[in-house]
């Protein structure tokens, strides 16, 4: 969320930089950028439509570190949480790391946060999985159905790189639903989630059912959320042992 969801430690590094470089979502917070550090540049023009999405993530590494090699203090900026999804990143610090160079990453706010908070995920619920919606079909991710999923990037299934008309496809979408229908039953509930950008906006809850899903308008920021099936079982001998322990 434009500036709220910057850590104080995330601004004064903002601050501080010789440099910013930032891949972000919306001109609002690249305003707010600037006026942070007006030594700020975008990265968005690495990402090109038809352009392998590993080529620009890595050329936007490139960037940020031929910058740090010329003796500038950088700091990049990635909207969410610069560790989740984010490959630019990690593989900027990898290649600062190897020549000799400081470099780290600080901890921001990521959609995972806003879901939680958003839908108010039963507390009873200690645990959940997490996949990125292509992986999970490609490498044929084990779940648990009785757990809650949150599978990332929905709204660009299977997208090697950005494209204009950026809404997931619904031929690609009744895979990763029969994929899903595995577990859950066509009446089985999901949502449709896209955090908040603005204080003055609400998020995009969108309670639907497993079996419409391919009928559904899924975009980059949405996020699906796969509700847990409901279960009683448990180990009465481990319970037996934790309660005598």
């Amino acid at each position: 969320m434009l500036a709220r969801h910057a850590t104080l430690e995330t601004v004064e590094a903002i601050e501080r930089a010789d440099h910013v470089f930032h891949l972000i979502t919306n001109s609002a917070t690249e305003a707010w950028i600037c006026r942070l550090n007006p030594k700020a540049t975008s990265l968005g023009d690495c990402l090109v439509e038809g352009k392998p999405r590993e080529q620009s993530y890595s050329d936007i590494a490139g960037r940020i570190v031929d910058a740090v090699r010329q003796g500038q203090g950088v700091c990049a900026v990635f909207y969410g949480h610069p560790g989740v999804l984010v490959a630019s990143g990690r593989e900027a610090i990898a290649r600062a790391r190897r020549d000799g160079f400081e470099a780290r990453m600080l901890p921001g706010i990521s959609a995972e946060d806003c879901l939680l908070a958003d839908l108010a995920v039963e507390t009873r619920l200690l645990c959940w999985q997490s996949y990125e919606a292509t992986d999970f079909l490609l490498c044929h991710r084990r779940i648990d159905p009785t757990v809650a999923l949150i599978l990332w990037q929905a709204g660009m299934l299977g997208e090697p790189s950005v494209r204009t008309e950026m809404q997931a496809r619904p031929e690609r979408l009744r895979v990763l639903t029969d994929a899903l229908l595995r577990h859950y039953s066509g009446r089985h509930p999901v949502v449709l989630y896209e955090a908040a950008e603005f204080p003055t906006c609400n998020p995009v809850i969108e309670r639907v059912t497993l079996a419409s899903l391919p009928r559904q308008a899924l975009y980059p920021k949405t996020t699906l959320y796969v509700a847990p099936r409901r279960t009683t079982k448990c180990d009465a001998r481990v319970a037996r042992w934790l309660r005598d322990a």
